[in-house]
């Protein structure tokens, strides 16, 4: 059975949240359209999809370019924040946490002999958590102060993929922390989800490359059979690549592009469409999105990232429909 599409109903929590992260609510509600389940005081069931709607107006920072890469469908794709508000929290002064050493940004040279990727596709939970903190596949590990295997439900609908822990990460152990990771979360509460809730979050890489620096592909090819095995307990329905490197990496992986094309697209071509992936034995549908830490840089994308949040949710609302 077809779902019909529809927007999110907009009651006034969801209107006010929507609001509070800098997404303008432009679109109402059609007369003759049924009310969800628990509309009056409740937000929509996880999923829902965005109907099609009067086309927004183009925004000054928006270039027709841009706004064409959009894949045709739900107008709610096409929103225009101005910019998801992220709290600035003031850095510890230096008197009360004292700056630790950077690592140099040369890496030792890898182990010889790391794990045979097979023995990682044969691993449960505990042992495969286990082995990602005592992974020495590649010089990261002598960088690292703790990995960063994920996150999260592990039967989820959707999986999230970012690129590489940063400091914080690597401080807490825990992916999308600190002003990257609030905002992933104001991201997710507008499509009604929350980490730990149908959602799971990880890495490409398990361990913060130094200083911040892009991921090697030594590393990520070292790396990726851990994510590769993730993605095999987890069986989520949706996966969204957040980041050129997530997204080069779950498309080459999954046969979606050739490894070198994989490596040179920009994330601009990448995203507004839906690859479908195989990651093992699974066969899912992926969806390119900008990186929080790169909207924080770029405000002026947040509007593509909504729109690309409102693609993954038609498509999973899609796929459970199919299940039916």
């Amino acid at each position: 059975m077809n779902l019909p599409r529809a927007l999110p109903w907009l009651d006034e929590r969801r209107s006010a949240l929507l609001a509070e992260i800098g997404v303008p609510a432009w679109w109402q509600p059609r007369a003759l359209l049924p009310r969800p389940p628990g509309a009056d005081g409740g937000a929509p069931a996880i999923g829902a999809t965005a109907r099609r709607g009067p086309p927004p107006r183009a925004q000054e920072t928006e270039s027709a370019d841009a706004m064409a890469a959009v894949r045709s469908g739900p107008a709610s794709r096409a929103g225009s924040p101005t910019g998801w508000a992220v709290p600035v929290q003031a850095e510890p002064t230096a008197a009360t946490s004292p700056v630790p050493p950077q690592p140099p940004l040369g890496d030792p040279a890898p182990p010889p002999d790391p794990a045979p990727h097979a023995d990682i596709a044969t691993l449960d939970w505990p042992a495969l958590e286990a082995a990602i903190h005592a992974c020495q596949r590649c010089g990261l590990a002598a960088c690292r102060q703790r990995a960063v295997p994920g996150v999260g439900d592990r039967r989820p609908t959707w999986l999230i993929v970012g690129e590489a822990p940063g400091e914080e990460e690597d401080r807490q152990g825990e992916p999308f922390v600190g002003r990257a990771g609030r905002l992933l979360d104001r991201m997710l509460a507008a499509l009604d989800l929350q980490r730990g809730h149908g959602v799971y979050i990880a890495n490409v890489l398990k361990c913060r490359p130094p200083r911040n620096r892009n991921p090697e592909p030594e590393e990520i090819a070292r790396c990726a059979p851990y994510l590769l095995r993730q993605i095999a307990l987890l069986q989520p329905r949706l996966v969204l690549a957040l980041g050129r490197f997530a997204a080069q990496t779950l498309l080459a992986e999954g046969g979606c592009l050739p490894p070198a094309e994989a490596a040179r697209a920009p994330l601009g071509r990448l995203r507004g469409r839906v690859f479908q992936a195989r990651l093992g034995e699974l066969t899912l549908p992926v969806v390119v999105s900008y990186h929080p830490a790169y909207l924080l840089r770029n405000p002026v994308d947040k509007g593509k990232a909504w729109a690309d949040l409102c693609l993954a949710a038609e498509t999973l609302a899609d796929v459970s429909s199919s299940l039916k």
